[in-house]
């Protein structure tokens, strides 16, 4: 069986290399310098090391033509919004009529990208059929395996993961299961149809981000009160059937969009998505109170405020749909001067996407008013009480947003601020 994998982001790249052990596999993306970054042996997303990526046997190409002739097309290009936060499937329907032009009679084409319920059937399947001139169900096939990456986490990696998947027809179900098998050991769910798969993939970040809401909802709540959230956490969580989330900001490829698939849908069909569009608000409003807190807590004080971390997550480079340059953004408007840094993330990129210039490191700063702990970044949790001593003026600021410094003593005078 030969396998096209299309897009080489952080879905794509790790399942393309991780088939190539038991398939012939080809990666596709529409990036020439992506697969070249690729062929070098470097993973800018960090999902795969050099090593790893170099003991694939994995094909890699950025010609279209390349893919024509594959058993199975697997499709994982991003679903992100556009400015109105409106599901945009620009690439997924791009990707669609890429594979369309080069699908052979009795292909199957996967589809792992986010989407809410019927895209995959009313929405992709013509778009192949299009293309390529073939019926779907008769001359080819489709089906949905939604993916379930956790940039970062190697501890849920691929070979780590129930997956889900879903088919035309169950024999196609049943071929799906044994492909994505390979990779996990069987660990495989096949849902009762490709609506029904879809809909349990946008409704897991969906449900995550209303969980996240509710905490940055009571965690403004005990601010407000003269309450620690994590004080009060810790206390709840002793329940056991607590569930264990943790305030701060909501960004990323999957929780800040997701829910947006799933209320574009529910009001297509008449329904007002009231819990799943408060959440959003909720959550993207939580930058906004953090900076509220900052400016009340600095009361004039002189110097700048450096801000820790831009990426949407600990430890990996990944920039997209980060609150950060919002609340940097939201400084700068109360007249508030900012240093930003992050270890992880890269600053061409930042500075691109953001037009925020990186700090290139942290040796030699000082005299801040506030240090604020946005991004719990490995090197940041290993801060010491000399650290915050160097970097802060007398009588500064620390203000912990993921609370991972709870436990580090302050040097004398300085001020100390969690939610």
């Amino acid at each position: 069986m030969r396998i096209a994998v299309i897009g080489l982001g952080y879905v794509g790249l790790p399942l393309a290399a991780a088939l190539s052990h038991h398939f012939e596999t080809l990666g596709f993306d529409i990036s020439a310098s992506r697969i070249d970054e690729l062929r070098k042996g470097l993973d800018r997303t960090g999902e795969l090391s050099p090593e790893r990526l170099a003991a694939a046997p994995l094909g890699l190409s950025a010609e279209a033509d390349d893919i024509a002739g594959a058993d199975v097309f697997i499709v994982t290009v991003p679903t992100p919004l556009d400015e109105e936060k409106r599901p945009d499937l620009g690439a997924v329907l791009a990707a669609s009529r890429t594979i369309g032009a080069r699908l052979g009679t009795g292909a199957l084409v996967v589809y792992e990208s986010t989407v809410w319920p019927g895209v995959t059937e009313d929405i992709c399947v013509p778009e192949l059929e299009r293309a390529s001139s073939l019926a779907a169900g008769t001359d080819f096939h489709v089906g949905y395996a939604p993916e379930r990456m956790n940039p970062g986490d190697p501890a849920h990696g691929l070979e780590h993961i129930t997956r889900v998947v879903a088919g035309q027809t169950p024999e196609i179900a049943e071929r799906l299961a044994a492909l994505y098998g390979t990779v996990n050991g069987g660990n495989v769910f096949i849902a009762r149809d490709i609506r029904t798969a879809e809909a349990a993939k946008v409704i897991e970040n969906a449900q995550r981000d209303v969980n996240i809401a509710f905490i940055n909802e009571v965690a403004q709540v005990f601010c407000t009160l003269g309450l620690s959230t994590h004080d009060v956490l810790d206390a709840a969580r002793t329940k056991w059937n607590f569930l264990d989330f943790r305030p701060g900001l909501v960004g990323g490829h999957c929780v800040g969009v997701d829910p947006y698939y799933l209320a574009h849908r529910a009001e297509e069909v008449g329904r007002d998505p009231l819990i799943v569009l408060a959440s959003r608000r909720t959550n993207e409003a939580m930058g906004a109170f953090i900076v509220e807190q900052i400016e009340r807590r600095l009361e004039g004080a002189a110097g700048p405020v450096l801000v820790l971390g831009i990426t949407f997550k600990e430890n990996v480079p990944d920039i997209r749909n980060t609150q950060v340059p919002d609340m940097v953004a939201a400084l700068a408007a109360r007249g508030i001067e900012t240093a930003v840094h992050d270890p992880f993330a890269d600053p061409d990129e930042v500075e691109r996407r953001y037009g925020i210039r990186l700090l290139p490191g942290l040796d030699g700063a000082g005299g801040y008013a506030c240090v604020l702990g946005v991004v719990a970044h490995a090197p940041y949790r290993a801060f010491t009480t000399a650290t915050f001593a160097s970097l802060l003026a007398p009588g500064g600021l620390v203000a912990d947003i993921k609370n991972m410094w709870r436990d580090t003593p302050l040097p004398a005078g300085l001020r100390r601020w969690t939610l």
